[in-house]
Parts: structure tokens; C-alpha cells; sequence
């Protein structure tokens, strides 16, 4: 059995690289990523070494995926990374790809509610929708199995850039999420849940959610992050609005295709905003016990792991490009 694992250059394929490394022999994985020369080149000749196969799997490039992936059984995809039409076609390119090149199962990270048309207002929803359904569509014309890994909101994002957008902005917490909650996910549980579907551990065909086990408001991890870095941070929650016109003050563009190059993140305004309203419509307050039923261990609350970010303001770190 080969397991290809793509992205393995990002911080959610990286961990589910390593922790591939973990369960299977080296000489059974495959890992891709879009462009060789941006992984960290110690890391890449650790993995050679160790037997893996290094692969250069450019999502823009179906033959040269089909290269990366042969010999592969099972594959897991990381979701690109520009919103929009881009995204889709990208991700359908990766499974021609991948039915091209005999893969027998695909692990997706997708999002949470791409299924459930209540969800479909998010920015960022219906690039999952389209993209679950071509695999479906595929699976029917195939025959290739697949799990649908719909993720809730990650919990590092609000540790570390919700946490710089404040202290950049007088230690004010800017959010359309006003009084709602949400079940966040730590990255470290959602890559172990990848994992598992890789391996085999779920059930064909069926999706799987990654949501925290611990429902929590913003004001909470607020009044959190301002005990442990004993900076009195206001929270402010906002209107669409007054949202969009705060992130435009700060350069973070509007649509995914934007300008980003005075952007202290690496996402749009539209994504920000409905995905911190979806907070307040209580769309993210999914409770799921998938992590834990798969990989044997519960997710990680915010307290358990607020602390390893506290280089954040600590070092007041002003940009997501040193965000460890």
C-alpha cells in the first residue's frame, strides 16, 4: 500500500507528513507539494533519506501530478489555496489526476457545512460544495472511494493572527462574531483525523466532521489571551460594515484575487467576515466526536494550548509569514 500526501510543504500537510511517518513504513509514502524549491530543503533530504518519495505535484499541472501520484492507493488532498473558480478547477484537476494515475481512495479536507446549503454564504463554502460533489460525481463513474473532511474554523488562527490584528490595533478585537460560538479545532487534532481517513480508518464514503470538543465564544479567548499575556484587550464586535472598513485599514484586500502585498494575512475581507458572522449565526457551534472516535484522543481545549503561541506578543509579531 502507497499513501501520497499532498501539501506536505503547508502547515496541515506537513503534520499530516509527519505524522504518516509515524504509522507506515517511509518507503510506502509519497509526499507532493506545488513547488519543490519552497520546501525546507533539510526537511526534504531528512524525508528522502528516509526512503519517502519527494514529488513536485503542482495542482495547475495535471500530467505532472499523475507522475507524482503512480504506484500511489490512497491520496489525501490539501484544499488550494485561492478562493473562487481557481480553487475548484484546481481541485478537480488533482482528482483527474488521481483517477488517471489508479488511485483507489481520496481523503479531502473540506469545510464545515459544504454539504448543507445553510452554509452556502460563506466565502469560502462553495468551493467545497462544487468540489465535493465532482468527487462524488467521479465516484460514480469510477468507482473510487472517498471521506469528505469538513473543517471546522481553526483555533490557531485566533492565537495567533487574531491575536496580532489586536495588539497592531490598540489592543482592540475587531469580529462580526459578536456573541456566538464556536467548536474550533486545533490543527495538530485536525491533521491526526487526516490521518486516520488516509490510513483507513474511516468509513468509505462518508464524511467525517473535525470540530473541537469545546464550545467557546471569541470574548472568551479574549479575556484568555489577555490573562496570559497580561495586555488588557478590548473586544469589539462589529457590523459587516464596519468589518470590511476596519480590514481595509489595515490592507487586507477584499476578494481573494486581491492585492496582498501590504496584507498582515493571507486571507480576503469577504472570507473574515463571513466566517466570523457565521460565528454569531451559531453555524460553527457543530458538536462531532469524529476526532476522537478515529484517533483514540480527545481535541485540545484553547487553554491547552493558548500558551504556545505566546511569541505572538511576546515578540509582537506583525506579519503571518512569521507565524511559526
Amino acid at each position: 500500500m502507497k499513501y501520497i500526501v499532498t501539501g506536505c510543504d503547508g502547515k496541515l500537510g506537513g503534520r499530516v507528513a509527519e505524522n504518516m511517518l509515524d504509522h507506515v513504513s517511509p518507503k510506502e509514502l509519497i509526499f507532493t507539494c506545488p513547488f519543490l524549491n519552497r520546501l525546507n530543503p533539510e526537511k526534504k533530504i531528512n524525508w528522502e533519506s528516509l526512503g519517502v518519495t519527494v514529488a513536485q505535484a503542482n495542482y495547475d499541472n495535471v500530467e505532472e501530478m499523475v507522475k507524482a501520484f503512480e504506484g500511489g492507493d490512497r491520496l489525501y488532498i490539501v484544499s488550494a489555496v485561492t478562493i473562487g473558480e481557481i480553487r475548484v478547477q484546481q481541485h478537480k484537476n488533482v482528482v483527474d489526476a488521481a483517477i488517471k494515475a489508479g488511485i483507489k481512495h481520496i481523503t479531502y479536507t473540506s469545510f464545515l457545512g459544504a454539504s448543507n446549503p445553510a452554509y452556502e454564504h460563506i466565502y469560502v463554502t462553495p468551493d467545497h460544495t462544487a468540489t465535493e460533489k465532482y468527487i462524488c460525481e467521479k465516484h460514480e463513474e469510477t468507482g473510487i472511494s472517498y471521506n469528505f473532511m469538513q473543517d471546522n474554523l481553526y483555533m490557531e488562527n485566533y492565537l495567533t493572527t487574531s491575536v496580532m490584528l489586536a495588539l497592531m490595533s490598540e489592543n482592540k478585537w475587531y469580529t462580526t462574531a459578536g456573541e456566538g460560538k464556536a467548536t474550533f479545532v486545533p490543527k495538530d487534532d485536525v491533521a491526526r483525523l487526516a490521518t486516520a481517513l488516509l490510513l483507513g480508518k474511516g468509513k468509505d464514503n462518508k464524511t467525517y466532521l473535525a470540530c473541537g470538543g469545546e464550545s467557546i465564544s471569541q470574548r472568551d479567548i479574549v479575556t484568555l489571551i489577555s490573562e496570559l499575556s497580561g495586555k488588557n484587550i478590548e473586544y469589539c464586535p462589529v457590523s459587516h460594515t464596519e468589518f470590511f472598513e476596519y480590514l481595509d485599514s489595515v490592507h487586507i484586500p477584499r476578494t481573494a484575487t486581491g492585492d496582498y502585498s501590504q496584507s498582515p494575512v493571507p486571507w480576503c475581507g469577504n472570507d473574515m467576515v463571513t466566517n466570523e458572522a457565521s460565528i454569531a449565526e451559531g453555524l460553527m457551534d457543530v458538536s462531532s466526536n469524529a476526532i476522537e472516535l478515529l484517533t483514540g484522543q480527545k481535541p485540545k481545549t484553547v487553554r491547552e494550548i493558548a500558551q504556545n503561541y505566546s511569541y505572538i506578543w511576546e515578540k509582537n509579531i506583525t506579519n503571518w509569514k512569521d507565524i511559526v
